[in-house]
């Protein structure tokens, strides 16, 4: 029951990392390797907002929300706009400002375990006879919502449907007026603002601390390629895959394995599969 429940908890947590880099790779075809520091980002403009200023808690998460989106959508119209369609460009590009923003934070004094967000529901509940955290029980909770929030949003609104369109086919799309340059950076918001939920919503389990930055990065790449780039419910079905596998790990060889099974994970689809579970890449029919 242990691996059962904190699987399905883990698995959650995972889907909660990706989403934002899913939903701008899918659209844009932008790697987003900034994604794991606006992660960062979000969690210490909450913590800045609550404990200098004394915000409101729900007040300083939604202004964390809105100025780390617009961070995404800056991101894009200042810098990777320019070199839009160079792919090894984008992934040092957007990995640098990830880096600036990273140590740029470390060098401002985020360090150690000093800084964290108080959880949404103290106490602890028993399921099927496992004691799990209400914050972990809310994890679940709201990934779900958001998931199911994403799909609606995608399908039912304009925005979404322009979004989706761009991302099947976007010479397609661009013969039917949508702005590509537009929907990059809405896309990027978007990602961005994902990344930021998914930070106030895991990170009151731990600390704010940068290394988080580095590890939601490295378990949002492995989620998306596992699952296959750009395809949502490949993302879904590989954070389940990868979070079980996980907790497995920590069952019989230890916790420091973790970050491992993500990179073996990685390594194994691409020698078997490298366009995913679910991707759409042309697999490779002939080497020279």
């Amino acid at each position: 029951m242990d691996i059962l429940i904190y699987g399905i908890i883990n698995s959650a947590t995972l889907a909660l990392m990706a989403m934002g880099f899913t939903l701008v790779y899918g659209v844009s075809r932008l790697p987003n390797f900034a994604h794991g520091a606006l992660y960062v980002l979000a969690g210490y403009i909450s913590w800045l907002l609550l404990n200098e200023l004394g915000v409101p808690y729900l007040l300083a998460g939604l202004i964390a929300l809105a100025l780390v989106a617009a961070v995404g959508g800056a991101m894009y119209q200042l810098i990777l706009v320019r070199i839009r369609g160079m792919a090894i460009s984008e992934i040092i590009a957007s990995y640098a400002i990830g880096l600036a923003i990273l140590e740029g934070l470390r060098w401002g004094g985020l360090k150690g375990g000093t800084f964290s967000l108080d959880p949404f529901v103290e106490g602890s509940v028993i399921i099927l006879g496992v004691a799990v955290d209400w914050q972990r029980v809310v994890v679940v909770g709201l990934g779900v919502v958001l998931v199911g929030l994403l799909w609606v949003f995608v399908n039912q609104t304009r925005l979404g449907l322009a979004l989706k369109g761009m991302a099947q086919d976007e010479r397609a799309a661009l013969t039917l007026g949508i702005d590509s340059d537009r929907m990059a950076v809405a896309s990027m918001a978007l990602g961005s603002l994902s990344a930021a939920v998914a930070a106030l919503i895991i990170l009151p389990l731990g600390s704010i601390v940068v290394e988080a930055g580095y590890h939601v990065l490295i378990m949002a790449v492995a989620v998306c390629i596992v699952g296959g780039l750009g395809s949502w419910t490949g993302a879904l079905l590989a954070a389940f895959v990868i979070g079980f596998a996980q907790i497995l790990t920590v069952a019989y060889l230890g916790a420091h394995y973790q970050v491992v099974v993500a990179l073996m994970a990685i390594i194994v689809t691409l020698i078997l599969r490298p366009s995913g579970i679910f991707g759409r890449q042309k697999e490779l029919e002939e080497r020279v």
